[in-house]
């Protein structure tokens, strides 16, 4: 995610951070790199602009002179304001209404947006325990309906039944009826995507929006798309009064112009980004971590969320039950510990959010293949109980027969094993309490130590 951006604005800051006094001349030179960071990662001329003269001035004014570390000031201002043009804090969804509370989604054709739909109904589902109704109103695209109620019944979110024959007025009208009547607190209602600002189909989402009254309109529009996307959201909201963006795809977007121009070029807010394919991999937008994330300083506060919604907490207390009682570590656990980092997104979605990672070696970042834990999984699935639970029993013949079991190679059953040793042996110094053992050892399990051979 913003990969190039934090690339380039990390070396930039890096050069004036360790600085004992800022001049005009080197924060000019800086400014100028950042000038150039922002435009590369398409983001829009005016955001730019406004951009760079509010960084000047703050920059050369007062507050910097009378820093003792000028350098760190100067990353500060740059990070408040990345903020500012993203919107200062998370806004969330308004839901305060008569129940049921009305969420319609417009947006372009391939924007993500029924998936969309179904992330934001599990979202408000598990995190806000709120009981969602969704629809389909798009009567254009073949199989739009089929593939929303596919989406819910996986979800596990109530939908009401449309058809390509009915008006989407009509199909809104409907399901809010039978919201209000069921008890729902959210509806949310799909609607049909356009190629663009066109205006029969402009028309057409008026009526919808006008019969529906909706509490929030949300415009989802692909992150990969650039300043475009602002541009389009900007058209859109001069024709539908917008309360908020979806951004998807935003795990695919290495440059971040979008998330930048958005806020900016609109006035309407992020509420969320969508950063995968999974249906869970919906996030509230945050500005603040964010900034921090294209700067390179990771998000770890995001990284503490998704830990606490991940971990399976009975799991983790059986672990701690077994290490109090001194019982060993063994193939069942570490299986477990890879199932909880597959629910975090895996070892990428981790480490985008842990700081310093941008400044790892690209052949470093290359090694960390997620496909590695699901091979992994599947040779721990390929075992018996008694080889997870006394590994030192896998020898020659047991070996062919769990790689023959998970289609892997006898060398990657040898390299689990190994590397499930060494994550053995960290287990046992946490037991002592030897945290500056572990620490140690974790290095080993770094890429390039051990733990992802180069393959």
């Amino acid at each position: 995610m913003f990969d190039n951006l934090t690339e380039r604005l990390s070396s930039t800051l890096k050069n004036i951070s360790g600085r004992g006094r800022l001049t005009e001349d080197n924060i000019k030179d800086t400014l100028r790199e950042v000038r150039m960071a922002l435009l590369e990662a398409d983001v829009a001329l005016p955001v730019v602009r406004d951009f760079v003269k509010r960084v000047k001035e703050r920059a050369v004014g007062t507050e910097v002179s009378k820093s003792l570390t000028p350098g760190q000031e100067f990353i500060k201002i740059v990070q408040a304001e990345l903020e500012a043009v993203m919107g200062d804090t998370n806004e969330a969804l308004d839901l305060a209404s008569q129940p049921p509370a009305v969420i319609l989604m417009a947006g372009l054709q391939g924007a993500g947006k029924t998936t969309s739909v179904g992330k934001l109904g599990k979202l408000l589902k598990e995190r806000n325990k709120k009981k969602v109704l969704v629809v389909s109103a798009d009567v254009y695209r073949p199989a739009a309906i089929k593939q929303l109620e596919t989406l819910a019944s996986d979800i596990g979110i109530d939908f009401f039944p449309s058809s390509p024959d009915q008006k989407p007025v009509a199909i809104a009208q409907a399901a809010i009826e039978h919201g209000k009547r069921k008890f729902y607190d959210v509806v949310i209602v799909d609607t049909a995507g356009r190629l663009h600002v066109d205006e029969a189909m402009m028309d057409e989402i008026k009526a919808v929006h006008k019969i529906a009254n909706p509490v929030e309109t949300l415009f989802v529009v692909d992150a990969m798309t650039g300043q475009d996307a602002a541009n389009t959201a900007k058209a859109f909201n001069e024709a539908l009064p917008l309360t908020g963006v979806i951004l998807t795809k935003v795990d695919g977007d290495a440059r971040g112009g979008a998330a930048l121009s958005v806020r900016h070029i609109t006035g309407k807010p992020i509420k969320f980004l969508g950063v995968g394919e999974k249906t869970d991999a919906l996030e509230p937008f945050h500005p603040d971590r964010v900034a921090s994330r294209i700067l390179g300083m990771g998000d770890v506060l995001s990284l503490i969320e998704d830990l606490e919604r991940n971990v399976d907490k009975e799991k983790a207390e059986q672990l701690a039950k077994k290490f109090k009682e001194k019982k060993g570590f063994d193939l069942e656990d570490f299986r477990g510990q890879l199932q909880q980092m597959k629910n975090m997104g895996g070892m990428m979605g981790m480490m985008d959010k842990l700081p310093g990672m941008s400044q790892l070696p690209g052949n470093i970042k290359d090694q960390v293949d997620d496909k590695i834990f699901v091979q992994m999984e599947a040779i721990i699935n390929s075992m018996t109980t008694k080889e997870r639970e006394r590994p030192e029993l896998i020898k020659g013949s047991r070996k062919k027969r769990i790689a023959a079991g998970s289609g892997t190679q006898v060398q990657d059953v040898n390299r689990l094993l190994k590397q499930f040793t060494q994550m053995q042996k960290m287990m046992k110094k946490m037991q002592k309490g030897g945290m500056k053992n572990m620490m140690r050892n974790m290095k080993g399990m770094m890429p390039g130590g051990g733990m992802f051979p180069g393959r």
